[in-house]
C-alpha cells in the first residue's frame, strides 16, 4: 500500500474519532451548563421562598399580637332608646377601638334590636331579651377577631410596627437560625435538590451574625445568597449565603454516564494511533530492509564475482600459468573469501543478538592499551589520506572488564566509519581521546568528516539504517556497523552519545561503568 494512501486513511479516521470526541465533550459540556443553571435557578427560587416565609412569621407574629393588644383595648356601648308614638324600644350594642391616648381608630355598630313591650307578654320579654344579650355578646366576639384586619386604621398601625419597632431589633433577634434552616432544607427539597449544605447570616456591611458549625467555604461558585428583609431600610437588611461542598459531584452526577463512552472512544483512538504508527514504522523497516538486501546482493556480488573470474582464469588453458600468476590469483581467492566471511559473519552476528543467544567472554583489559593498539592499525590508512591520528590518553583507571574481541570490533567499526565518510579527495584527521569521569571511564573518537544531518542523527544506530546517498555505492556496507556497536555498549552496561555538524566531522562519546570481574 502507498504511504500516500495510508496518510488519507489516517486523517480520516483520526478525524472522525476526533469529531466524534469533541461531539460527546460538547454535549456533555451542554449537559452540565443545563444541570447548573437548573441548580442555581432552584437555589435561588428557594432561599426566595425561605426569606419570604421569614418576613411572614415576623409578620404573623406582630399580628398575633396586635390582635391581643387590640382586643384588650376594646370596649363595647350600650344604648335604649324609646320612641314615644308606639312604645318601640330600640337597643343598640357598639364595639369600639381605642388607642392608649384615647384616639378612638374604628367603631361601628353590630345590631339594633327593636320590640314594643305593650304586645309582648311580660315572661316573653325578659327570655327575648337574655336571649338577643347572649347573642350580641358572642356576635361581638366574633366580629372583633374577624373583621378587626379590615379596618384600615388598625393595619396602619400593624404596619407602622413592623416597620418601625421590629426593624429596630438586631438581626440576631429577628431571625431563629434554627427555622431558617429548616426552611431552607424544606425549599431545596421541594425543588429536588436534597444534597448537603451550609450556609451563613450576615448584615450588609459584612458582619456575620450566624455561621453553621461545619461551613467551609472553598470557592464562590458554589456560593449562592439572598437578601433577608428586603423591605426595610437597606442598613436593616440581612444577607444568608448558602455554600454546596458536593456540588460538583452533584451537579456531574448526570453525565456519568457518558464517561465509559468517552473513555472507550480514548481507547480506541489511542489503539488506532498506535496501529498507524506500528504500520508506518513497519513499511520503514521493509523499506530498510529492502535497502539491505540491495546492499548485500551489491556487497556479495563483488567477492563472487572477484573469486569467480580468479577461478576461471585458472581453469583457462590460454592464460599462462606462471608461478606469479598463480600466487596473485590465489592471493584474490583468498582476500575476496575473507571478506565475503567478513560479511556473513556481521550478518549473523546481528542475528545472534537478536536471538540473544550470544554469550560474552569477559576479561580485564586495558582501554590505554586498546585504544593505542586500534590507532596504530588505522594509522597507515588515515596517513594515506593525508591526515593523522591524534590521542589522548587521560584516563587514570582504565581498567575494564568486556568481551575483548566484540569490544574491540564496536571500536574499529567507528575508526572505519570515521575513514569511510571523509570527505572525497581531502585529509582525514581523527582524534581519539580517554578520561576519567566519576565512576565512569570514558572514550570519544571525534573526526574531521562529511559530518550527519541533524534529521539522521538520531537514527543512526537503527539496524539496516544508512544515511541515503542517492544510488551512490561508493561507500559499502549493510547499515549493521552502528547498529552492533550500540547492542555491544549496551550490553557492556555502558552508553553512547553522537554528536555531528554537516560538513565538520562527527564525534562519538562511550562511557562505561570501571567494572570488575565477578
Amino acid at each position: 500500500m502507498k504511504k500516500s494512501t495510508i496518510w488519507i486513511i489516517a486523517i480520516i479516521m483520526g478525524f472522525s474519532f476526533l469529531a466524534l470526541l469533541f461531539l460527546q465533550f460538547s454535549y456533555v459540556e451542554e449537559m452540565v451548563k443545563m444541570k447548573k443553571e437548573q441548580f442555581d435557578e432552584s437555589v435561588n427560587r428557594a432561599l426566595y421562598q425561605a426569606s419570604r416565609n421569614l418576613d411572614m412569621n415576623e409578620t404573623q407574629r406582630y399580628l398575633e399580637k396586635d390582635v391581643q393588644d387590640t382586643e384588650r383595648r376594646a370596649y363595647k356601648q350600650d344604648s335604649v332608646m324609646i320612641d314615644g308614638l308606639d312604645g318601640t324600644i330600640k337597643h343598640s350594642h357598639q364595639f369600639a377601638v381605642a388607642a392608649d391616648d384615647g384616639t378612638v381608630y374604628s367603631s361601628f355598630q353590630l345590631k339594633t334590636f327593636e320590640m314594643k313591650p305593650a304586645s309582648v307578654p311580660k315572661a316573653m320579654i325578659l327570655r327575648k331579651d337574655k336571649n338577643s344579650l347572649s347573642e350580641a355578646a358572642k356576635s361581638m366576639q366574633e366580629i372583633v377577631r374577624n373583621r378587626y384586619v379590615y379596618q384600615k386604621a388598625l393595619l396602619d398601625e400593624v404596619v407602622y410596627n413592623i416597620l418601625y419597632t421590629a426593624s429596630d431589633k438586631p438581626l440576631k433577634e429577628r431571625v431563629n437560625f434554627r427555622m431558617l434552616d429548616n426552611d431552607i432544607r424544606n425549599e431545596l427539597q421541594n425543588n429536588g435538590i436534597n444534597i448537603p449544605y451550609h450556609f451563613t447570616v450576615s448584615t450588609t456591611d459584612g458582619r456575620e451574625v450566624y455561621r453553621c458549625p461545619d461551613y467551609e467555604e472553598k470557592g464562590k461558585e458554589f456560593t449562592y445568597s439572598q437578601v433577608l428583609f428586603h423591605n426595610d431600610p437597606q442598613s436593616k437588611m440581612g444577607i444568608v449565603r448558602i455554600h454546596f461542598p458536593e456540588m460538583s459531584s452533584y451537579i456531574f452526577s448526570s453525565v456519568r454516564f457518558m464517561i465509559p463512552s468517552i473513555i472507550f472512544t480514548i481507547v480506541l483512538l489511542i489503539t488506532f494511533l498506535f496501529t498507524i504508527i506500528v504500520i508506518f514504522r513497519q513499511k520503514r523497516y521493509s523499506e530498510i530492509k529492502n535497502d539491505f538486501i540491495n546492499n548485500m546482493t551489491h556487497e556479495l556480488k563483488t567477492p563472487i564475482a572477484s573469486i569467480s573470474l580468479a577461478a576461471q582464469m585458472m581453469n583457462d588453458d590460454s592464460v599462462p600459468k606462471t608461478e606469479q600468476m598463480t600466487r596473485h590469483l590465489g592471493a584474490v581467492i583468498s582476500d575476496e573469501s575473507k571478506r565475503l566471511r567478513f560479511l556473513v559473519e556481521k550478518v549473523l552476528q546481528m542475528s545472534m543478538f537478536d536471538k540473544k543467544s550470544i554469550v560474552f567472554k569477559k576479561k580485564d583489559l586495558d582501554l590505554n592499551e586498546m585504544v593505542e593498539q586500534i590507532a596504530q592499525t588505522f594509522s597507515l590508512r588515515v596517513e594515506h589520506t593525508g591526515g593523522k591520528i591524534y590521542t589522548e590518553i587521560e584516563a587514570v583507571d582504565s581498567a575494564i572488564y568486556v568481551d575483548e574481541v566484540h569490544f574491540q570490533n564496536a571500536i574499529t567499526n567507528l575508526m572505519d566509519n570515521a575513514v569511510k565518510y571523509r570527505k572525497p579527495d581531502e585529509p582525514i584527521d581523527i582524534y581519539i581521546r580517554t578520561w576519567n569521569d566519576h565512576n565512569h571511564l570514558c572514550l570519544s573518537i571525534r573526526d574531521t568528516g562529511q559530518g550527519i544531518k541533524k534529521e539522521n542523527l538520531k537514527k543512526i544506530f537503527d539496524k539496516f539504517y544508512r544515511v541515503h546517498t542517492g544510488n551512490k555505492h561508493d561507500v559499502k556496507g549493510f547499515g549493521l556497523g552502528l547498529a552492533y556497536v550500540k547492542k555491544v555498549i549496551d550490553l557492556h552496561q555502558g552508553d553512547i552519545k553522537a554528536e555531528s555538524e554537516l560538513g565538520k566531522g562527527t564525534k562519538f562519546t562511550i562511557s562505561l561503568p570501571v567494572l570488575q570481574e565477578q
